[in-house]
């Protein structure tokens, strides 16, 4: 494989390489974790549906996801913690995050 002046790979498995970089973070999670069993059994669209009356698009800011707000306050009772402690571990653990419906892309390009 040969690389540019920008270091960008070239040649036919550029793709692959890249894709290396740039992976979901579900591809390094364990399907198995309790919590991610707990999130596939689970009806998110009753939910959706539950709080679709509370949206509103024309006053504040723009919403977050249901699922992510009913999943803190899952994780926020489950773990019992408070507010803030709840946040620091939310951003530290990727099966919080999962739980939560992210499937953040992973990313190493600047």
């Amino acid at each position: 494989m040969q690389f540019e002046a920008d270091l960008k790979p070239t040649g036919p498995s550029d793709t692959r390489l890249l894709d290396l970089f740039r992976a979901s973070l579900r591809q390094f999670l364990n399907p198995a974790h309790p919590l991610l069993s707990l999130a596939a059994k689970i009806d998110w669209t009753h939910f959706d549906a539950a709080f679709a009356e509370y949206d509103s698009t024309d006053m504040g800011a723009p919403a977050k996801a249901v699922r992510l707000m009913v999943g803190l306050h899952y994780l926020k009772y489950a773990f019992n913690e408070l507010d803030e402690s709840l946040l620091e571990k939310w951003v530290e653990n990727p099966y919080w995050h999962g739980f939560c419906g992210f499937d953040t892309v992973l990313s190493c390009a600047a």
